[in-house]
């Protein structure tokens, strides 16, 4: 028997031997904290940088104190009683019932406890729901899975993107050996851009299924909820870039529905809402004009890699749930009119988010590019004008 032990014994510690010589030869990930995002093996709360996130920490670090404080003297009295009070010191258990400094002790000791912890945590959550006088009003949609950002009070009012997790990031995680960097599937091609010291009320909503707009630095979450509204605010102190994610599991790509937020100095924030409307300017399309096929399927491209790909894939061909479009019966149908209004609308039985948020231009061109990509040799052209009927 101790010769089995024994043997046993020397095998595993050859194995964890060997285990500690592979991890010491594996080269190591160069991965730093990120500044505005998560810490490597970080413990605490992200640094703050709002007054509400700074009253959340206050808070969370006092009523830790609390919890350290009662758990030490109750701990402390109890292993006190059972050592001085044990059966080998001839200790004789006392007869007595129904103390009433003891029942009012220990109702009225919780209670200013309780209360003592309620008074600031109330204060915090009050304040955290205090939208109005918002120098900035933003609208951010969840979409599975990205965000839609529109401006719809002061400056930059009517600006409106989507910001979608970085294709190159996208990449290296599907190729199972993602680059380590510190961003990583954090990086967005459109972040939302901010004044700092301004309040910034964030109104959330959703196309498709619950999701959360989170941003730890800020001291915010939010629920975004098909067919109602949220709100809640934030007054960046900072200027920097500040990360978060969506918080609700919303579907397989959750992982990979990023949020960034970029403070910037008021001078810099004017000069990002002139060349972002100039940007959009520079982009609208008349839905009344024709274009030539090679031109659609050209830009229908690029719409398709930006928005599409990360569930249709960039050869067209699905994967699991998500239906194939090379030589999908809807793409291919004569009927120019069914792929459009699954575009529009969607189809939330299939996995399919609906994208009236793109232009009229847009949607044609992805549709003119899924028509005539691949197998898809259909040679059908949908022009804007074809999408500007089927909305209404």
């Amino acid at each position: 028997m101790n010769a089995r032990v024994h043997s046993a014994s020397r095998a595993w510690g050859r194995w964890a031997t060997a285990a500690m010589a592979a991890l010491a030869a594996a080269p190591a990930l160069a991965v730093n904290d990120l500044k505005g995002g998560p810490g490597v093996n970080q413990l605490n709360l992200h640094e703050p940088v709002t007054r509400i996130a700074h009253d959340q920490m206050w808070l969370h670090n006092f009523v830790m104190i609390v919890c350290l404080v009662i758990f030490v003297a109750v701990f402390g009295v109890m292993f006190y009683s059972i050592f001085k009070h044990r059966k080998s010191k001839g200790a004789v258990s006392a007869n007595f019932h129904e103390s009433v400094a003891v029942e009012i002790a220990w109702t009225v000791v919780p209670f200013l406890i309780v209360i003592g912890m309620a008074l600031p945590a109330t204060k915090v959550v009050v304040a955290m729901k205090d939208t109005t006088n918002a120098d900035v009003t933003i609208k951010a949609t969840g979409y599975q899975w990205k965000w839609g950002y529109d401006y719809l009070k002061g400056e930059g009012e009517g600006i409106g993107f989507l910001a979608t997790l970085d294709t190159a990031q996208r990449e290296s995680s599907n190729s199972a050996h993602p680059e380590p960097v510190d961003n990583y599937l954090l990086k967005v091609d459109n972040p939302l851009v901010v004044p700092v010291d301004k309040k910034v009320r964030i109104i959330t909503t959703a196309n498709d299924v619950i999701h959360a707009w989170m941003v730890p630095a800020f001291g915010v979450k939010q629920d975004a909820i098909p067919g109602f509204v949220r709100d809640t605010w934030f007054k960046a102190e900072k200027i920097g870039d500040y990360y978060g994610q969506c918080a609700e599991l919303c579907g397989k790509e959750h992982a990979y529905m990023p949020i960034h937020v970029k403070v910037v100095s008021a001078e810099d924030y004017t000069k990002w809402v002139d060349g972002k409307k100039k940007e959009m300017a520079a982009k609208a399309d008349d839905p009344n004009k024709v274009w030539e096929q090679a031109a659609l399927i050209a830009r229908g491209e690029k719409v398709y890699a930006a928005n599409c790909a990360v569930c249709h894939k960039a050869d067209g061909s699905g994967a699991g749930p998500i239906k194939p479009l090379d030589k999908s019966p809807v793409v291919l149908a004569e009927d120019k009119l069914q792929q459009i209004q699954v575009v529009l609308n969607g189809r939330m039985d299939k996995g399919m988010p609906a994208w009236k948020q793109l232009s009229d231009t847009e949607i044609a061109a992805v549709i003119t590019y899924t028509k005539n990509s691949w197998s898809n040799k259909t040679g059908q052209t949908v022009q804007p004008a074809e999408v500007l009927a089927a909305r209404k």
